[in-house]
């Protein structure tokens, strides 16, 4: 299962109503290539009264991070300035279920950007 789908899942578990916006470009490129959503979302979710832009991914979080804030700075800060909207970052790993345990599960480092995370 992918970091996306895994989101996705969760989100709905969660009451919100979330899709993909992230698409294939089929032609781009030797092999095409992914394009997010004004280049920093790859998933929405909705309730009535508030809008997430969710970056799904495995276990790079700093590169994720760091694609925010500082190459996609403009786009993440167009996108904040709503007050009705957010950002967030679900990287998803392996974590033990329990403490001592062997048994892993599959848990999201969820991090909210913040227009102070920018350098604007």
């Amino acid at each position: 299962m992918s970091p996306t789908s895994r989101t996705l899942k969760e989100l709905r578990e969660q009451g919100y109503k979330a899709g993909i916006v992230e698409r294939w470009l089929r032609y781009a490129g030797q092999f095409g290539k992914r394009q997010d959503l004004f280049g920093i979302i790859d998933i929405i979710a909705i309730t009535s009264d508030r809008i997430i832009g969710v970056q799904a991914c495995g276990s790079s979080f700093a590169e994720h991070f760091r694609k925010l804030t500082e190459e996609k700075n403009q786009e993440s800060y167009d996108w904040l300035v709503c007050p009705s909207r957010s950002l967030e970052i679900w990287a998803w790993r392996k974590v033990k279920k329990q403490r001592g345990g062997k048994a892993m599960i599959w848990k999201p480092r969820i991090y909210q950007i913040t227009l102070q995370d920018l350098e604007v």
